[in-house]
């Protein structure tokens, strides 16, 4: 559809420019399905781009480009509205070929293959393995998750990439918290450190290594052995949790590698050759003037650690190095300023950054009750994912994170999560797919066959009502693409609570008998099921949600 009208556009601006009614025609035509569907099937604000350059008003523009539009035989008509849009409405033909298309090459039909075969990073989640996944890094998780499924389906060649650090301040905290456990296992009384991690896994670690070991640690000056048993103990539990929620990772990159393996000083000393390193209050400093940042940025602490930009520098330079196409970097609110540090200067050390994008989200806050559920990581006060997912189940998990857009603030309502009712958004999507899956098997009982992709219907027999459910789920691939190119796969969800919401209407109407006495309107209405079902499934397997058959 894109195509055609674009291709009926560029004909019209190049006529009027021809014939010296308008001076230019842009290089790009924008064209997009308007928000409410009395407008047209799809719409372009081409004349309001030209405004500017033309020095005409758009409505006088797009009056101009209508005048000389020949319309196709997919087309039905093409009018101008509000201050300049185009709206072009198709023809039913051009619909039914659509619908048989979409049925007849199933999932092929909703996977846009736009991605020629790049390659596209996605480093997402991340989390340092000082404790279980928390609420928070499920979001994380699934938005990365979820980015990198589109991607995949959409025909680019993905890496899903885990960034972690298993040294610095963090770590070493960790390590002393998990001594201090097991020395209290032996009966040694111990200062617990100061800001150390008190979780119960913490006690559940330390008798471990009390079980192997036995009081052969006792004196044991290095916390080394500790912060290792803690780190291989809550990467297994963080990569448990992840298996539960179906979310995997192809590369697993390690800060200090880039520290022992030379990548963060040649970085230090690539920033200090261009003098954008300052030195003061015994720290080393990124200078922010010559990079119009707000203040400088402590690369080096004053005991001589780099902090957590300075290494993540140094993985954007191997990043980039590694020749992928774009790369997406997925950011809790709380990076937003570190991240722009990290970027500039790479920049200033002379790698192009334009393929690199973030993805920043803003934070979750679960509620219980109308009640705050407070969380506390080092505290251990908190909900873990773990728990999330045993309380409502891995589908609602992924659907609620995926429910607003990434920079909105997340409330997780627990009560609603675990209601079956329709006003749970993924319990009403899935019985939806539910409910057309049973209309097949009773269609089956019927004599039909158990798809319509062998059936070959009449479809001028479908209501306009029916018409406008066929057209929403052929216009699935169109929301893919955008979802993927825009970094923007809430709107997945949206588009299948959406669906969902009409077939629901729809099916609940006695008048909409499928399986009835008129046996060819019957036929038309199944391909219209099968349509639906195919779309409810393919958008529940693009978010990681489930798609069952019987609810």
């Amino acid at each position: 559809m894109k195509d055609i009208v674009v291709a009926i556009l560029r004909a019209a601006l190049d006529q009027a420019q021809a014939q010296g009614k308008l001076k230019s025609v842009p290089a790009s035509i924008g064209v997009e399905a308007p928000r409410d569907p009395a407008h047209g099937d799809i719409a372009s604000n081409v004349a309001l781009t030209m405004a500017r350059a033309e020095g005409q008003p758009p409505r006088a523009i797009a009056e101009i480009i209508l005048e000389r539009i020949e319309l196709s035989r997919q087309v039905l008509e093409a009018k101008v509205a509000g201050p300049g849009f185009i709206n072009f409405k198709m023809a039913p033909g051009y619909w039914q070929v659509e619908i048989r298309r979409a049925v007849r090459e199933g999932d092929r039909f909703w996977r846009p293959q736009i991605g020629e075969d790049k390659k596209v990073q996605v480093e997402f989640l991340s989390a340092n393995p000082t404790g279980p996944l928390t609420v928070g890094h499920g979001r994380n998780a699934v938005l990365g998750d979820t980015i990198a499924r589109l991607y995949e389906a959409t025909g680019h060649r993905v890496t899903r990439e885990y960034y972690f650090n298993d040294g610095g301040r963090q770590m070493k905290l960790l390590g002393e918290s998990v001594q201090a456990r097991y020395l209290e296992q032996i009966g040694r009384k111990v200062e617990f450190p100061e800001d150390g991690y008190h979780g119960e896994y913490i006690r559940e670690i330390a008798a471990g290594l009390h079980r192997v070991h036995g009081p052969a640690l006792a004196d044991q000056n290095d916390i080394a052995p500790f912060r290792a048993a803690a780190v291989d103990a809550i990467f297994a539990d963080i990569k448990h949790t992840c298996e539960r929620l179906s979310v995997r990772f192809e590369v697993y990159a390690n800060e200090l590698d880039l520290i022992r393996g030379g990548a963060v000083e040649a970085a230090l000393a690539g920033l200090r050759e261009r003098g954008l390193i300052a030195e003061y209050d015994g720290a080393v400093w990124l200078r922010a003037e010559p990079l119009k940042l707000p203040k400088d940025a402590v690369l080096v602490r004053r005991t001589g650690e780099p902090t957590y930009r300075t290494p993540d520098i140094a993985y954007h330079v191997e990043k980039l190095k590694r020749g992928f196409d774009q790369i997406i970097d997925v950011f809790g609110a709380d990076h937003i300023a570190e991240h722009d540090e990290v970027i500039a200067a790479v920049r200033a050390l002379g790698y192009d950054t334009a393929p690199i994008r973030a993805i920043i989200y803003q934070f979750v806050t679960l509620t219980r009750g109308g009640e705050k559920v407070k969380m506390s990581t080092r505290k251990a006060t908190y909900v873990t994912l773990e728990e999330l997912i045993d309380e409502v189940g891995a589908d609602v998990v992924r659907f609620f994170f995926m429910f607003r857009k990434s920079d909105s603030h997340l409330d997780f309502d627990l009560d609603l999560a675990k209601r079956q009712a329709p006003e749970n958004p993924v319990f009403y999507v899935q019985y939806a797919h539910a409910r057309l899956c049973s209309v097949f098997r009773e269609a089956e009982k019927a004599g039909y066959e158990s798809t319509a992709a062998s059936l070959d219907p009449d479809l001028t027999l479908l209501s306009e009502e029916e018409f406008a459910l066929a057209k929403r789920a052929v216009g699935m691939p169109a929301i893919i693409a955008a979802a993927t190119l825009e970094l923007e796969p809430h709107r997945i969800p949206f588009y299948l609570l959406e669906t969902a919401a009409e077939f629901h209407r729809y099916y609940n109407k006695p008048s909409n008998r499928i399986i009835g006495p008129d046996r060819a309107l019957s036929m038309a209405r199944l391909y219209l099921c099968e349509l639906l079902r195919d779309a409810l499934c393919n958008g529940l397997e693009l978010i990681g949600v489930s798609a069952p058959e019987r609810m």
